[in-house]
């Protein structure tokens, strides 16, 4: 006996589903290498020479620096130095009773006080956010944070 074979018909469809299957292979292998893709853009800025900006006789600067064992020290002058320090304080609260006299000090004299701080790299977000936040109960308004290119 014979076999009859039935001619089958061709499909219209297209089967997705090996594309599907290329498609979450792409999604896996862009989210794994998607954190490793460098960020930002190098630039490379010329080197020119210019001239300091004007200092304005009535703003006192004020340098406090954080180090990795969250003691504060500060110095205060009419411009940013981090080789030196006036003073230190162990503790928070210590450094912000201090700030709050050399600001009400300044005001007494008709200056205002710029203050910038400078934490070390191991020091932890804590401490110089709790310096922040003493500052501006002290009445700083103005506070701007020192880093440096790696």
């Amino acid at each position: 006996m014979a076999r009859v074979r039935h001619k089958r018909k061709p499909v219209a469809e297209m089967n997705v589903v090996p594309y599907i299957d290329v498609m979450l292979v792409l999604l896996v292998i862009f989210m794994v290498t998607a954190p490793m893709l460098n960020q930002g853009v190098k630039v490379d800025l010329p080197k020119v020479s210019s001239e300091a900006l004007p200092q304005d006789n009535n703003t006192q600067v004020l340098t406090i620096s954080i180090k990795a064992d969250k003691t504060y020290y500060w110095n205060l002058g009419s411009e940013v130095d981090t080789d030196k320090q006036m003073d230190k304080a162990m503790t928070l609260p210590q450094m912000t009773d201090a700030v709050t006299k050399i600001i009400s000090a300044g005001r007494d004299q008709g200056k205002q006080t710029q203050v910038f701080i400078r934490g070390d790299k191991s020091v932890d977000y804590g401490a110089v956010m709790g310096a922040m936040g003493g500052l501006q109960k002290a009445g700083v308004g103005n506070v701007g944070l020192i880093t440096e290119a790696p």
